[in-house]
């Protein structure tokens, strides 16, 4: 049992290095995203079973936000000031794209108004699915249509970025690397943290807990250093693998129907959000790098590891997609009940 358990998560490892590698040996900007995220969705359309055990996205998560709060500093803190004024515009900007690309999906391609208000929605996309569940919808549509949208935005926004944005260092290296115990020690505080928001039902728990323990210990001088690359490297492989596995036991006519719609879905989100970004940039100085990718709806955890391999401002993008996915929390129970009344 365990041997054919096993082989699933043990072929998506195998696929997820090697896309790595490629993306890495082409120069592709973050390519232990982008590469695991394209082989492995290439491997789950061929029909290969593949996953990625719930422990080891738990444990991605975690060191994700671990990462994100480790760049937390006083002068990230001062530069928070203007955030306000981009919350109130990413959470106009979301709206506005539930609801042109809701009319998009009902209109042009025929989609019931519950499956349309669903696969509209711009993130959280384990949410969506769960909402979808307990209500009259295409849940298989809803589903591709949302992971095609994070896939292409995985596989685009880099791309995007590294042509419209300076980055700087493509991968900046601390001058000195958190010691194993104190990892340890944050990793354990983190998860207990991230434990108790999720009882609270907040978005994105562990990576939150995990953030928020590794910004106050280096920002209170507990800590100093950044994650090592031993540990970010397969985080961001496991991320990308995970990505890709969201299309297993799609099958071909599935996807033939909805990619089309999901494809739209993705040029909308990304015309508008570039737009939003780069107002939201030259208004309140923030970087374009670091805008572009906040406003950007794909996941928070992989926008989350993308800020951090471009360095684009980490806390920022992070805080941002948080932000996004509490709006969204709150807002689509209120929308379908909207569908359902009309």
């Amino acid at each position: 049992m365990f041997s054919k358990d096993i082989w699933p998560v043990a072929i998506t490892a195998a696929l997820g290095s090697i896309g790595a590698l490629i993306a890495s040996a082409l120069s592709l900007p973050a390519p232990y995203l982008i590469g695991p995220a394209a082989l492995v969705t290439l491997g789950s359309l061929a029909g290969l079973d593949l996953k990625v055990p719930h422990l080891v996205r738990n444990i991605a998560f975690l060191s994700v936000g671990l990462s994100m709060g480790s760049g937390v500093t006083p002068e990230v803190l001062s530069a928070a000031q203007a955030w306000p004024l981009s919350f109130i515009t990413l959470a106009a900007m979301s709206l506005a794209l539930l609801l042109i690309v809701y009319a998009v999906l009902k209109a042009i391609f025929r989609y019931d108004p519950m499956t349309s208000m669903l696969a509209a929605c711009p993130g959280h996309l384990s949410y969506v699915l769960a909402l979808a569940a307990g209500v009259k919808s295409d849940l298989v549509s809803v589903g591709v249509i949302q992971s095609v949208r994070v896939l292409a935005l995985t596989l685009l926004v880099p791309l995007f970025v590294e042509m419209s944005a300076p980055i700087g260092a493509p991968m900046p290296v601390a001058s000195t690397t958190i010691t194993p115990l104190a990892l340890s020690i944050m990793g354990a505080a983190g998860f207990l943290l991230g434990r108790g928001l999720g009882r609270l039902r907040v978005p994105a728990a562990l990576l939150v807990g995990g953030m928020v323990v590794s910004s106050t210990a280096h920002l209170t001088h507990l800590v100093e250093g950044g994650i090592p690359t031993w540990l970010q490297i397969p985080i961001y492989v496991v991320l990308g693998s995970m990505i890709g596995s969201r299309f297993a036991g799609v099958s071909l006519s599935d996807l033939k129907s909805a990619c089309m719609a999901g494809l739209t879905v993705t040029i909308i989100a990304g015309v508008i959000s570039v737009a939003v970004a780069m107002g939201v940039s030259r208004i309140l100085g923030i970087p374009l790098s670091a805008a572009l990718i906040a406003f950007a709806p794909g996941g928070l955890e992989t926008m989350a590891a993308m800020a951090i391999i471009l360095h684009a401002d980490p806390a920022y993008v992070g805080t941002h997609h948080i932000v996004r996915l509490i709006f969204l929390s709150f807002l689509m129970p209120a929308m379908i009940a909207w569908v359902r009344k009309r």
